[in-house]
């Protein structure tokens, strides 16, 4: 078994985030992550939820992809 899978059955060390918060928040965390890259420093709790829910996690990469996808395009 691999570290990131013992990781993920063991869970995170720190409080995480609710996928309802996760879900409610989202948008935020990406924006923050693509305006300073700082979003898993200012919200602690999600970034901690994001490595250990792939549901969250597979929505966290579809809607970053989206939004480059879109800035790029307005460029």
């Amino acid at each position: 078994m691999t570290p990131d899978r013992i990781d993920r059955l063991l869970g995170p060390a720190e409080v995480e985030a609710t996928c309802d918060e996760c879900f409610d928040q989202l948008d935020v965390y990406v924006e923050r992550e693509l305006r300073s890259g700082d979003a898993a420093t200012a919200m602690p709790r999600l970034a901690a939820h994001l490595r250990g829910c792939p549901a969250c996690a597979e929505d966290h990469e579809s809607l970053l992809a989206l939004l480059r996808d879109e800035g790029e395009s307005r460029s």
